[in-house]
């Protein structure tokens, strides 16, 4: 599947090529398309399958992912950044259908979608046009340019509220209990539905909470900014006793491609998360304090939820992804303290 361009003219040409469909001829290159490329997780994907050797093409509205987090990939002659609002339909196939007919598209890694789940519950048209409409909008360009194989960021709040049970790929009914969960839920069914008809294979990825840099949302994130604000005193949402699984953001792109490599379904559907019962929102607050503002004072409230659609605990059954050989670097400890030291370097505190 690898392929790799060995002329930087070849592609260059191409950029400059005239709109046409195109379909992939035997041995011809391929590129790979990221949604939310500018993004925490589609960055780093976008990067990933640029030193891989591939052509990539990368779509963002920038309202959530920034410029900045492109940055040595802007000018790097095997990746091409379009501005797109992927809820505007005409705007998603005119630019998908341009990049195809440039060089043809193999693959959709969708990682486009609304992250701040709180404020979906607030607007839920924030989750249907950033999360909802993303998805379908996309799967009608992949559609008409005939691209097989689609990647989805799915996530565990597909779920909704299921105690401290384990949570399995085959639990159910899903029952989520946040508008974010509702609609990636609801892409899900989307894409299945896709490849009962026309879609070759897809991949859904369940993600737990992730973590690292560059972080643009997140419980870390947010002390790390409150602390510079109050050095003295953190308020945390919640009673502190909130305990989830916690998967470093390095270790999500090393099994999300390992999937790629390694799954062999139509549709294929995995937890992916660190394998243990996760740490408590108190373990996140000292270890933030401790690196950000030691003696600060940490304020809890006294509900066992954060907020609404907020889900307080749960823990990942990874037995799916496990039985194929993979494994994650970092339990959700480490992962924790991991990702406070980056987060407070990329806040400029130290």
């Amino acid at each position: 599947m690898e392929v790799v361009i060995a002329q930087s003219e070849r592609l260059k040409a191409q950029k400059l090529a005239p709109t046409k469909k195109r379909q992939i001829g035997l041995g011809e290159p391929h590129a790979i398309l990221v949604s939310g490329a500018a993004g925490f997780v589609g960055s780093k994907l976008a990067r990933l399958f640029v030193d891989r050797g591939y052509p990539v093409f990368g779509f963002d509205d920038l309202s959530r992912g920034s410029r900045q987090n492109l940055s040595g990939l802007l000018t790097h002659e095997r990746f091409i950044f379009e501005k797109v609002d992927l809820s505007d339909a005409g705007a998603v196939r005119s630019r998908f259908m341009d990049c195809h007919s440039r060089i043809p598209i193999s693959e959709v890694w969708h990682m486009a979608a609304n992250s701040d789940i709180a404020a979906g519950i607030a607007d839920a048209s924030v989750d249907l046009r950033d999360t909802f409409l993303s998805t379908f909008n996309v799967l009608n360009a992949m559609k008409e340019a005939g691209v097989p194989f689609l990647a989805f960021a799915s996530s565990s709040a597909v779920y909704g509220d299921l105690g401290e049970a384990p949570i399995r790929e085959d639990v159910g009914p899903l029952l989520p209990v946040s508008n974010y969960g509702a609609m990636k839920l609801a892409s899900e069914a989307l894409i299945s539905a896709a490849v009962e008809n026309w879609l070759a294979r897809a991949l859904l990825f369940r993600f737990p909470n992730v973590i690292g840099v560059p972080a643009t949302h997140g419980v870390i994130l947010d002390f790390v900014r409150k602390l510079r604000i109050t050095p003295n005193k953190l308020n945390v949402l919640g009673s502190g006793r909130q305990q989830k699984a916690y998967l470093h953001v390095n270790d999500l792109i090393d099994a999300i491609v390992y999937l790629r490599a390694n799954a062999s379904e139509r549709l294929g559907y995995y937890n992916i998360g660190p394998g243990d019962n996760g740490v408590t929102v108190s373990f996140i607050a000292e270890t933030t304090v401790g690196a950000v503002a030691p003696g600060a004072g940490i304020e809890y409230g006294v509900e066992d939820r954060g907020w609404t659609g907020d889900v307080p605990r749960f823990s990942y059954d990874i037995a799916k992804i496990s039985a194929l050989g993979w494994r994650p670097q970092l339990g959700s400890a480490d992962a924790v303290r991991k990702a406070v030291g980056e987060i407070v370097r990329q806040e400029g505190h130290l």
